[in-house]
């Protein structure tokens, strides 16, 4: 498999990390752009290489009993990088509270110029207990930029209360990470998979809006539910169907190509 990372780069001075993706061709979509669910995992790529360095990867962790969880995200995508371009990412700690510390993403081509931005929110998970744990006495103290390359206070998204289309869907061994659940990046997958072919084959996702609020695991089955609220926007639910626990919501915005 062709490594999809071609370089890096970190300032030590203001602990901003850079690094390089290819956009491989089985990462894109029928108009040959990269599929928003590939730039999560840049996105996820460049967090844990940049941890790493840090000193706070998953393997850091895992020592004390515990790991990463993203409790949200929120991408915004101006343009979309081609299959055989590059994509170049700058990404930084952000902010740091008692749970939850916030890391951004800003995104370029190989000229420069702008393609989108992100940000997230993550917190540290017990792997005794399954829940979160306070940062301080797990972390170590690391540098805080107090930059936000996309603002937003992650106030609560709308609850989806009545579904157009629903979608039902196995958790299969390849959804899961090293967490033994549900990679974040599949949540995503499987919202969008709800979207009419009308909205998907002449609109591009232009934002992307995550809030997780429960782990799911192999042997689930999950419903992905979905409605339009307006002429852009969606809303979605992904919920266990066993128990129906939600498991994420979500909320996306389309504009014609």
């Amino acid at each position: 498999m062709p490594d999809m990372n071609i370089g890096l780069n970190i300032s030590a001075a203001n602990c901003i990390f850079e690094t390089e993706f290819i956009v491989q061709s089985y990462e894109t979509d029928l108009r040959g752009f990269a599929r928003p669910v590939a730039l999560l995992n840049y996105l996820q790529s460049a967090a844990g290489e940049h941890a790493s360095l840090l000193g706070v990867a998953v393997t850091d962790l895992r020592k004390g009993g515990h790991t990463w969880v993203v409790s949200r995200l929120h991408l915004a995508m101006e343009r979309y990088p081609r299959g055989g371009g590059s994509v170049r990412i700058k990404t930084w700690p952000s902010g740091r509270d008692t749970l939850f510390t916030t890391r951004d993403f800003e995104l370029f081509d190989p000229d420069g110029a702008p393609l989108g931005t992100a940000t997230t929110s993550w917190a540290v998970l017990s792997l005794k207990t399954r829940r979160p744990v306070k940062l301080n006495g797990v972390l170590p103290l690391y540098p805080i930029i107090e930059k936000r390359a996309l603002h937003d206070a992650f106030s609560t998204l709308p609850q989806l209360e009545v579904s157009e289309l629903d979608l039902c869907l196995p958790v299969l061994r390849g959804d899961l990470d090293t967490n033994r659940h549900v990679n974040n990046t599949v949540y995503a997958g499987w919202a969008l998979e709800t979207i009419p072919e009308e909205i998907d084959s002449t609109c591009r996702l232009a934002n992307l809006e995550i809030a997780f609020r429960a782990e799911a695991l192999y042997g689930d089955t999950i419903i992905a539910r979905t409605a339009r609220t307006d002429e852009e926007r969606y809303l979605h639910r992904i919920e266990n169907a066993g128990d129906g626990r939600e498991l994420a919501r979500l909320r996306t915005r389309w504009l014609p190509w």
